[in-house]
C-alpha cells in the first residue's frame, strides 16, 4: 500500500520529473564529451520515446481524450513534415538526418510525437495566465516558436535536419501557423491541463537546448 501511494499524487510528479531531469543531465553531459557525442545523438530517438511515455503517465485526467489529441498532433506533425521534406512548401528546403531513428518516407516517427508533447507542454505552461483561448492559444505558439528558434542551431549541428542554405523565417511562420490551431483546439475541447511535469518538461528541454547553443 505504501508503495503505491508513491507512485500517486505528488510523489508521482516528482519522481517524473527526477527521471526527466536526469535522462537531460545525462544527455547534456554526453553530447558535450566528444568522446561520447556521436553514441549520445544516436539516442535521441529514445530520449524523445521517454519523454513522450513521462507526458502519457503524468496526464491526470481524460486521458483518452488526451491520447486521441496527441494521435491528432502527431498525424498533423507528420503531415507537415513529409509536405515540408517532399515539396518545400512548409518550412523550407530541407532534409532529416540520421540521428532522429527510423523514417517513414523521409520523416522520422519521432518528429511526430515531438510535436505533441511540445504542444501539450507549451501550453501547460501558458494556462496558468488568466486570458480568453484565442489569446492563450497565440501566446501558446509563440512559445513554441520561441523554442524551435532555440533548437534550430542545435538540431543541425547535432544531424537532426539540415537546411539548404540559412535557416528562412518563414519556417517560423510555419511552426506558429501550424501549431496555432492545435492549441486552439486543445484550449476549446478543455482538456488543456496545467500539469508540472509538463511545464517541467518544456523548461527542462528550453535548459538543454540553451546550454548546448552556449556551449
Amino acid at each position: 500500500m505504501a508503495i503505491s501511494k508513491y507512485f500517486q499524487g505528488k510523489h508521482k510528479e516528482n519522481l517524473l520529473i527526477g527521471i526527466l531531469i536526469i535522462f537531460y543531465t545525462v544527455g547534456t553531459v554526453g553530447i558535450l564529451l566528444p568522446d561520447f557525442r556521436n553514441q549520445f545523438l544516436a539516442l535521441s530517438f529514445f530520449n524523445l520515446l521517454l519523454s513522450t511515455t513521462v507526458v502519457l503517465l503524468a496526464r491526470k485526467k481524460d486521458f483518452l481524450k488526451f491520447l486521441f489529441f496527441l494521435s491528432l498532433c502527431f498525424l498533423t506533425g507528420i503531415t507537415a513534415e513529409w509536405i515540408g521534406t517532399k515539396t518545400g512548401w512548409l518550412f523550407g528546403n530541407y532534409w532529416y538526418g540520421k540521428n532522429l531513428g527510423p523514417k517513414i518516407d523521409g520523416v522520422p516517427y519521432v518528429i511526430g510525437l515531438n510535436w505533441g508533447i511540445l504542444v501539450v507542454s507549451s501550453a501547460s505552461v501558458i494556462n496558468r495566465i488568466q486570458a480568453s483561448i484565442l489569446i492563450k492559444a497565440i501566446l501558446a505558439a509563440l512559445l513554441m516558436t520561441a523554442f524551435d528558434y532555440l533548437l534550430e542551431p542545435v538540431a543541425i549541428s547535432s544531424d537532426f535536419w539540415h537546411w539548404q542554405g540559412e535557416i528562412p523565417f518563414y519556417n517560423y511562420v510555419c511552426w506558429f501557423a501550424i501549431s496555432l490551431p492545435l492549441h486552439y483546439l486543445y484550449f476549446r475541447w478543455k482538456i488543456v491541463e496545467t500539469n508540472k511535469v509538463f511545464t517541467s518538461l518544456f523548461i527542462i528541454m528550453s535548459i538543454f537546448f540553451i546550454i548546448l547553443n552556449v556551449f
